[in-house]
């Protein structure tokens, strides 16, 4: 939370709230310690059979746990903080027995605080990996499941793997999410005692196991506890776009190609205001770069119908050839190639603004992607339709507990507190950091930047310092390795595309001499060790598995020669980190300088920076624009100063508060659909398990019955005046029955009997059919169309919900809060999907006629599509969808050959990847 003045008065007297918070530990962490003389003369096997019992202790006291979420957490918690000291203690002997690594104190407190439910900010080389073990195994001890979650997939397998020594030593089980699994070995997964992944594989598969039509079927057993590995790349980075699961939609790519000629026609504009402070535009459109947006004059609009042929644009029957030229318009203006996408093999690619790697399979929604394919010239993928969708937010918000873990978190804590409820706590390093980190420089140009660079490059690797240099993106990346090549100087580019290949890269980036490229965020979560890496030079030279005698060999010498390269990169001042742009937010660049000064190592870092750069062009004060043209720059002289180093920071301030806000402003507008979505998940997940049906169905039927009697035979009117004619023909619609069936008789009856004789009659005849078809069949008859009826109708609400999203923000000019308005409106749409749902159901229940038996295992597959952020990524044979109840019975699809992936060659022998060839109009999507 921001500081206030009593904040600022405890500082002084009694430290900083992260000092305290570290006092207060500070008892826990020597009752840890005073038990490590005795564990260190246990055996393993009495280590394991302590382990046990403490688990044992903990489940018993555990096993009636209360419904109220508070009152849980609570009891939990004091559960576990009981055990607390004698598993870390534990936990750390088990470490050192498994992987010679011993935790520190600090790493205690890092471990007490994710415990605790916050997040601890460490320092990049001070282990939160090994800090991550301390809390994981005491809360797996509940065995109700903790799940530690990863930015890749190659960082939760290496983590699984190294980690995990430490849990099967303790007799823990371990799971290891990974992309390409089945459901089964998903279940299985999850069903340990802790399971590593990414958080779209968690996110993923909570969606889809609420597209499941039998619970055995579903692969997560609930959500207790989570860390977050790099908490603010997951939960603030990735947070602003939803994980998505869609299916193909019936709408035309041909609009996007006849859209797509005419942008180039239009001229770009301005605004202007005159002495009066009047505003004008020129031009045909307007670019407002801090807002990212890109829009239409009048005199565009004008052109536009005139090139398109088309009288109005904004006539109702016009709507998505406006929207396409909009889409258009923003590919055209604010979207580049090789920045924020790349073209390979005639697709586009996302590449991630905040990592720079590249996103295959990810999509941007809203028609923008098939304009950006349409000004690429290549084939467009049609628009798809939202099957299920949540926001990372929401899905985090889940847990009962959340903790998280990040070198860079402090600048993001207001809205950790806000969004998620989540404290930050700053841990000591272990070592005091000595790196050295220089005032920015700024050049005039952007080439004399690129110029200084590669001089400060060439000095450096000269004196045999390695030097890491960050890059804003690809296109950067491989202009700089041009220039270092016309120089001669040896280099790595890393460009993300390769998660283990790129981190065994960085793990070497220490050693004398060396220079990397990398964007943003390539290799996190791997130390750069000065010297180099013994282990992953000795696994380059000889593999450890077919020759173990020749590994050992060969490290052995490794070491001897990194501990002595170590020595000279000490000499030559340790890693520099070389910055040649600054980022929207201040955490990346933190992330970038946080890869040197670990362990209390030596290092230095700068910033390069032109007044050409984006974010001084866009976001740098006029003030500071002045000031430095007064200075009388002058060409390859920088300009170095602390006000300027300020002066950027406060730009990075106001771009990280306007993202924020948009953040904020997405989880508004989703916490309203949350609560629907949770509904629908609430009611599909009592009827697979059992709780609804029969009774659900027979409310749903009486409250059709009520609303008909109500509509039909008003309460003001005498009897003779009833509609009976109309009533007649709803009850043979929805029951198939008859007033004479329901033995109404007009003289003698009220609107109370009417009802009631009514009510009889549906009930009498719901049990007829349940007789003739046999309760168990029925009900099972019963689930499979509540599910299909809901998961269809679903489908469509979704699709309204985001037609409804799109023109809210017109509301505003009719002086309405938009968000209390999508509210109001949303809740309607929803009433009215609840009523189509129990009428579709009514209908098909009473009146369906069954040949043969329904079988319940699993539904046929139609193509679906997943996307994190704004994205699709085809997965088929696990993916399921909704299919209509009037379908014929849905098959089991059970796949003889081995499984081809979209993009591997085809079995055919044609030399195309199968998607192209065989596979291009695979339904399945295998």
């Amino acid at each position: 939370m921001p500081t206030t003045f009593v904040d600022k008065v405890l500082e002084i007297f009694l430290g900083s709230k992260h000092e305290r918070e570290c006092k207060r530990l500070a008892p826990r962490i020597a009752a840890i310690n005073a038990l490590e003389p005795r564990l260190e003369r246990a055996s393993d096997a009495e280590l394991r059979e302590r382990i046990a019992a403490i688990r044992s202790e903990i489940q018993q006291a555990l096993a009636s746990l209360p419904e109220d979420y508070k009152e849980r957490r609570t009891l939990v918690q004091a559960t576990l903080d009981a055990h607390l000291e004698e598993v870390f203690a534990i936990v750390r002997e088990a470490s050192r027995r498994t992987l010679g690594m011993r935790h520190f104190d600090v790493q205690l407190i890092g471990g007490i605080v994710l415990h605790e439910g916050k997040i601890a900010e460490m320092k990049t080389g001070e282990g939160k990996t090994l800090v991550a073990t301390l809390p994981v195994v005491l809360n797996a001890l509940t065995g109700r499941g903790v799940h530690v979650v990863t930015v890749n997939d190659y960082l939760a397998r290496r983590d699984a793997e190294w980690m995990g020594q430490i849990y099967t030593f303790l007799g823990l089980s371990v799971g290891c999410i990974q992309n390409q699994m089945g459901d089964a070995e998903r279940k299985q997964a999850y069903a340990a005692d802790l399971t590593y992944g990414t958080n779209n594989e968690f996110g993923f598969d909570y969606l889809r196991d609420n597209m499941k039509f039998d619970v055995a079927n579903m692969v997560q057993r609930g959500h207790v506890y989570a860390i977050v590995d790099e908490v603010d790349s997951i939960l603030i980075d990735e947070a602003r776009t939803p994980l998505i699961i869609s299916g193909p939609s019936e709408l035309s790519v041909n609009l996007y190609y006849q859209v797509d000629r005419i942008i180039p026609k239009l001229v770009r504009g301005e605004e202007i205001r005159d002495a009066y402070g009047n505003k004008s535009t020129t031009g045909d459109y307007i670019i407002d770069e801090k807002a990212h947006t890109a829009t239409l004059t009048e005199e565009g609009v004008a052109k536009a119908e005139k090139l398109l042929g088309v009288p109005n644009l904004f006539d109702p029957a016009n709507i998505e050839t406006l929207h396409a030229v909009q889409q258009a318009l923003r590919a055209h203006t604010l979207y580049q190639r090789d920045h924020h996408y790349i073209v390979k093999e005639g697709q586009v690619i996302i590449v991630d603004e905040f990592t720079g790697r590249l996103m295959p399979g990810r999509r941007w929604s809203d028609g923008l992607h098939q304009a950006v394919e349409a000004k690429e010239g290549v084939k467009i993928e049609a628009e798809n339709q939202t099957l299920a969708t949540i926001t990372l937010q929401n899905y985090f918000r889940m847990y009962e507990k959340l903790a998280g873990m990040t070198g860079t978190a402090e600048t993001e804590a207001d809205e950790f507190a806000q969004i998620y409820g989540l404290d930050v706590v700053v841990i000591p390093t272990n070592r005091p950091m000595i790196r050295v980190d220089h005032p920015d420089v700024i050049y005039r140009t952007a080439k004399e930047k690129w110029k200084a660079v590669v001089e400060e490059i060439a000095e450096l690797h000269q004196r045999q310092q390695p030097v890491l240099v960050g890059t804003v993106s690809i296109e950067n990346s491989e202009r700089l390795s041009e220039m270092l090549k016309r120089r001669g100087i040896p280099h790595v580019v890393l460009n993300a595309k390769y998660h283990e290949r790129e981190a065994a890269i960085v793990a070497q980036a220490g050693r004398p001499g060396a220079v990397t490229i990398a964007t943003n965020m390539a290799g996190r979560g791997t130390d750069i060790i000065l010297g180099g890496n013994p282990e992953g030079l000795a696994r380059a030279e000889t593999d450890p598995l077919k020759d173990p005698e020749g590994y050992a060999n060969t490290l052995a010498k490794f070491r001897i020669k990194c501990q002595e390269d170590r020595e000279k990169v000490l000499a030559a001042g340790g890693l520099h980190i070389l910055g040649t742009e600054r980022h929207e937010a201040r955490r990346i660049d933190n992330q970038l300088r946080g890869r040197s000064g670990r362990q209390g190592d030596p290092g230095s870092s700068r910033f390069v920076l032109s007044l050409e750069d984006d974010l001084m062009r866009i976001f740098a004060s006029d003030r500071l624009r002045e000031w430095m043209k007064r200075l009388g720059m002058e060409e390859d002289v920088p300009i170095e100063s602390k006000m300027v180093s300020r002066s950027i920071e406060r730009a990075q301030k106001q771009v990280e508060g306007r993202n924020f806000e948009i953040r904020k402003h997405l989880l508004q507008y989703d916490d309203v659909m949350n609560k629907q979505r949770e509904a629908v998940y609430r009611l599909r997940r009592n009827v697979l398990e059992g709780k609804e049906g029969r009774d659900w169905v027979l409310r749903a039927a009486r409250d059709i019955v009520d609303a008909a009697v109500e509509n039909y035979c008003p309460q003001d009117k005498h009897p003779d005046e009833w509609e009976r004619e109309p009533l007649e023909r709803e009850l043979a619609d929805f029951f198939g029955l008859t007033l004479a069936q329901a033995d109404v008789s007009w003289e003698t009856t009220t609107r109370a009997k009417l009802a009631e004789a009514l009510r009889v009659a549906v009930e009498q005849r719901f049990e007829q059919r349940e007789a003739v078809l046999g309760a168990e069949a029925f009900a099972q008859l019963a689930r499979y169309i509540i599910l299909s009826v809901l998961d269809s109708q679903w489908k469509d609400h979704l699709l309204a919900l985001d037609h409804l999203k799109e023109g809210i923000g017109m509301r505003a000019y009719g002086q309405r809060d938009p968000l209390v308005e999508y509210k109001r409106e949303s809740f309607d749409l929803f009433e009215e999907m609840m009523a189509r749902v129990e009428d579709q159901v009514v209908r098909y229940l009473f009146r369906v006629e069954l040949v043969q038996m329904v079988p319940t295992q699993r539904r046929a597959q139609v193509p679906v599509r997943e996307s994190k952020a704004e994205a699709s990524a085809l997965q088929g044979e696990r993916r399921e969808a909704q299919q209509s109840p009037t379908a014929g019975p849905p098959t089991t699809v059970r796949r003889q050959t081995p499984k081809v992936g979209r993009n591997d060659p085809c079995p055919c022998g044609s030399g195309k990847k199968y998607k192209k060839c065989h596979g291009a109009g695979d339904a399945a999507g295998v």
